[in-house]
């Protein structure tokens, strides 16, 4: 029993150091895919499904505006809204910012769990590593202390 529970310990221990490796290249890719598609149709259907009330149609509303740059000096750029539209083409509800923050949290969580599933794959091929390096260094310090006698 407890070699059971040595081995499925050290498995997890080795799923996560595994799963932290291959999410630190993973979720920082997910999370610029997701902040450079916020603003598609396909993103906010996806959002405006949950954002906007019933029967209405969410639309992406865009319009020119500026941006402050590290030494202050002003430039123009795209400023993107979500608006909610309802049969009558009344706007109902506006959404600056959620929709983005939505959509970007959805493929940085979709990231994360193709981390997690590429660590399980990875997990034994890396412990099967791992354990022979640590036989490798075992093996040289046994020879440097049988050389030292």
């Amino acid at each position: 029993m407890k070699a059971a529970t040595t081995g499925t310990l050290s498995g997890c221990l080795v799923w996560t150091i595994v799963f932290g490796i291959v999410s630190m290249c993973s979720f920082p890719v997910a999370m610029l895919l997701g902040s450079v598609t916020s603003f598609s149709n396909f993103a906010i259907r996806q959002t405006g499904a949950i954002i906007c009330p019933d029967n209405t149609t969410p639309e992406i509303y865009s319009y020119a505006s500026t941006t402050t740059d590290e030494y202050g000096n002003r430039h123009p750029s795209t400023a993107y809204e979500l608006h909610c539209v309802d049969g009558t083409g009344e706007v109902v509800k506006v959404d600056p910012v959620g929709y983005a923050f939505l959509w970007i949290g959805l493929i940085a969580g979709i990231g994360l769990i193709i981390s997690g599933l590429l660590a399980f794959v990875l997990a034994a091929p890396a412990g099967v590593l791992i354990a022979k390096l640590l036989n490798r260094t075992k093996k040289s310090k046994i020879a440097t202390n049988v050389e030292l006698d």
